[in-house]
């Protein structure tokens, strides 16, 4: 499924939706978090991209995985599967940090959501503001691990 899509290689295609939504996803997160005002505008483009996010950086990772599986069976050679190696790691990084982004994400909209209904408390303000840390940290190891994963990849294809 991941392998071929109309015939050609599916991550090259596939990557391109992992460096849009993920990086989207970070810089929504972060926006959300530390620009109060901006809440309201954008709650359902940081729900949406919680869950397109994660999924983006899923299938490119699963498709790199079938790419090189059959540059395996197509014989490449020891240093060119070392370095897909090398790069599919930083994809699986990516994809790791991107979930919990997306898990982040969902959960601080609906932290803020809900503590915008009722009187603030200490123990609400406490849990947003934690979530919201964590979502900025989370947002900066996705988007480290998906510039990695993909200066890697320019690299293995360009040799830049």
């Amino acid at each position: 499924m991941f392998d071929e899509v109309l015939g050609l290689p599916a991550h090259p295609l596939i990557v391109h939706a992992a460096v849009i939504f993920g990086p989207l996803l970070a810089g929504a997160v972060i926006a959300y978090a530390l620009v109060p005002p901006f809440r309201k505008h954008i709650a359902w483009v940081v729900l949406g991209l919680g869950v397109i996010g994660p999924l983006a950086l899923w299938a490119a990772k699963l498709s790199g995985d079938a790419f090189l599986e059959v540059q395996k069976k197509k014989g490449a050679g020891p240093e060119f599967v070392a370095q897909l190696v090398e790069h599919g790691s930083l994809g699986e990084k990516a994809a790791l940090y991107g979930t919990a982004l997306g898990v982040l994400a969902i959960l601080l909209v609906l932290v803020v959501t809900a503590a915008g209904r009722r009187p603030s408390t200490t123990g609400s303000k406490v849990l947003t503001y934690g979530i919201a840390v964590l979502g900025i940290l989370a947002a900066g190891a996705t988007l480290y691990y998906v510039v990695r994963a993909g200066h890697t990849g320019a690299t293995n294809v360009w040799g830049v």
